[in-house]
């Protein structure tokens, strides 16, 4: 879902959203960290994990048990009308309260 951080701009025809609220699974948050993905490919047992698609989803399965990372409702901020620029913003139990904490930020 995308929405306006400022919602007075939600009518204005020129305006485009900002945020994009979207829930995830664990692994799919941890597909999106870059810095873990480095960190664990360097370990022997996912040596061969962008070779491997068995050995990949082990190195994910071992980052979300590890780190903690949990599946919910994220959010990220992103230049109107582009793709997102932030890392996600989470979990939330809920799209709403997602949204309402973008809209705080």
């Amino acid at each position: 879902m995308q929405a306006y951080s400022d919602q007075t701009r939600e009518h204005d025809p020129h305006a485009l959203p900002d945020i994009e609220v979207s829930e995830m699974t664990a692994r799919e948050v941890a597909e999106r960290d870059e810095d873990l993905i480095c960190e664990y490919s360097r370990r022997h047992e996912f040596r061969l994990a962008f070779v491997n698609n068995r050995t990949r989803e082990a190195m994910l399965d071992a980052i979300v048990a590890e780190e903690g990372i949990q599946g919910g409702f994220y959010w990220w901020s992103c230049r109107p009308g582009c793709l997102p620029d932030s890392f996600p913003e989470g979990p939330f139990s809920t799209e709403a309260e997602a949204l309402a904490d973008a809209r705080n930020f």
